[in-house]
């Protein structure tokens, strides 16, 4: 997984611009089409929403409330497929939601949801609790007005690491993907049918024609700007959702809690995620330009901790005691004025003369996006059938080999899910030292060589925060784990001590500016301004947008 643009050939079947999520999956489904396909990014594979979504796949219990009941259906027959197929990537959890007299969805109105939900899973997940039995096992929970729980079942993702699956699979079956490249133009013939794409590698300058009849634009919440809505009234309306992640320490939970906020009556929830807790999510309007990271503001953290107090008031937690912040933008459709929490989460396809453009949907969903987006693009591409949606959309993992090397089930499982049929590869290159856990994660030492070698490694954040997540997970952004990193790293890295130098710089920066507490962290320097206004500048000039 390591070409440059230097080493693509020209002529494709179909051009996938976009990293994300819904991309990969398409790559991914592409490839057993046996068609010759390239999968570009214009940042890091996974770089936006898909690091920084909620983590969660689940069926969307509130989609209930709404009428949506077709995208429950879809998602919870989703879920039941990744449950499936990627475990130790994508694992049930539990969640509780608390029952009180004056706030919040009654007794009866979770009971026939949540009934709904078991029936389109084909069993029987949910219970009630009485207040006795919750407090016991969840003893922090506000007493005040309570009446009861209920308990049912979602699944949670490394949603970084699934697209990474997704891309690598790809690859091994004969895909082709760069990351930092933009889609510089799309090419037209006489008639208005598109022929071929211009790219241009983001560090390198070097640009490349290629010839296509059929490019899919999966790009979120920059879908427009490559096909703007043939719907007059139906446009993308970027949505931000931020989260707060805790050390498990100061949040003792050991599944989801899913609560009401005092302030709007949002739900908002809390759940145990690779050795830490997150807490979110907001859904605030993201007016920000796109193509600066965005990052939580200081009123959604007082707005996420002002619900932690009330929810776990006996808990003394503050915003200093946060490990990282992610924020997210969610490429969701909107038709009004409608509060961020009620828009819809279905996605919608444009076709337009080989230029097939997907946007909206869910994580939890991104295989049927793939497959609409491809039956749309069937007639621009050689005469193939579409894969058979009853296929496993991953490759078989590996089974655990009898030299498990004191590796745990659990670590096994987890490696399984995440580097598939490569996880013993990278165990057997491990030196034995680094087959244990980077302290407060479920990460191996032995996981950064391999990602840095093998799956497109531009910059030091690429490794920290998408391919193992130790930028998010520990103290200050894993700052104190740097001279380890470097030292495993750099075998498979051509960065000299400069470029090491300036690779630490920026990703403290970074980190800071994208991760850290606002109200809590300093103000983040002139380096990384600079750094993120030439991205932008960039990026505006390929849009031909105001500066």
């Amino acid at each position: 997984m390591t070409e440059t643009i230097k080493d693509i050939k020209k002529n494709w079947d179909l051009i996938i611009i976009g990293g994300g999520i819904t991309g990969a999956g398409i790559f991914r489904e592409t490839v057993r089409m046996d068609l010759n396909v390239l999968l570009v990014e214009q940042q890091d594979f996974a770089w936006g929403t898909s690091s920084r979504s909620s983590k969660l796949v689940h069926g969307g219990l509130r989609y209930l409330k709404e009428g949506k009941i077709f995208l429950t259906r879809d998602s919870i027959k989703e879920r039941e497929r990744l449950l499936k197929e990627a475990p130790g990537l994508v694992e049930s959890l539990g969640f509780w939601v608390p029952v009180y007299k004056d706030r919040g969805p009654g007794k009866w109105t979770l009971e026939a949801g949540l009934s709904i939900y078991d029936v389109i899973a084909k069993k029987r997940q949910h219970k009630f609790y009485d207040v006795q039995e919750f407090v016991k096992l969840v003893p922090h929970i506000d007493q005040k007005g309570l009446t009861g729980a209920f308990h049912f079942f979602d699944a949670q993702v490394d949603d970084a690491r699934l697209v990474l699956r997704l891309i690598t699979e790809a690859i091994k079956s004969g895909g082709h993907a760069l990351n930092y490249t933009l889609l510089e133009t799309i090419d037209r013939n006489d008639q208005g049918q598109v022929v071929g794409v211009t790219i241009k590698d983001v560090e390198t300058n070097e640009t490349k024609v290629l010839s296509t009849s059929a490019v899919i634009n999966a790009t979120g919440c920059w879908a427009e700007k490559l096909h703007p809505s043939p719907k007059k009234n139906l446009h993308l309306r970027p949505l931000r959702g931020g989260h707060m992640i805790f050390p498990a320490r100061v949040l003792p939970v050991d599944q989801a809690v899913s609560f009401i906020h005092p302030s709007d009556n949002r739900a908002v929830f809390m759940f145990p995620w690779e050795g830490a807790v997150i807490v979110g999510t907001t859904d605030l309007d993201h007016k920000e330009d796109l193509s600066i990271e965005p990052v939580i503001t200081e009123e959604e953290v007082s707005y996420l901790t002002e619900g932690l107090h009330a929810v776990f008031p006996s808990l003394d937690i503050s915003p200093k005691d946060c490990l990282s912040t992610i924020a997210g933008v969610r490429p969701v459709l909107s038709e009004g004025k409608l509060d961020p929490s009620q828009e819809s989460r279905e996605h919608v396809v444009w076709v337009d003369k080989g230029l097939v453009t997907i946007t909206g949907g869910k994580l939890t969903t991104f295989r049927t996006l793939a497959f609409d987006a491809l039956k749309a693009a069937k007639p621009f591409l050689p005469p193939v059938e579409l894969p058979d949606a009853v296929e496993p959309g991953f490759t078989q993992s590996s089974m655990i080999p009898k030299q498990d090397l004191g590796l745990s089930p659990e670590t096994w499982r987890n490696l399984l899910g995440r580097y598939g049929e490569h996880a013993n590869d990278l165990v057997k290159e491990a030196a034995l030292q680094d087959l244990k856990n980077i302290p407060g994660t479920r990460t191996l030492w032995a996981e950064l060589p391999y990602a840095a070698k093998n799956e497109n490694v531009r910059h030091l954040a690429d490794l920290l925060l998408r391919r193992v997540r130790i930028g998010l997970l520990t103290p200050n952004g894993g700052r104190e784990y740097l001279g380890r990193v470097r030292k495993l790293v750099a075998p498979v890295l051509p960065w000299d001590r400069k470029r090491w130098k300036k690779e630490i710089s920026d990703y403290l920066d970074q980190w800071e500016y994208a991760h850290s507490i606002p109200g809590v962290k300093p103000e983040y320097n002139g380096k990384v301004k600079t750094l993120y206004n030439n991205v932008s500048s960039g990026i505006k000039k390929l849009f031909n947008l105001k500066s």
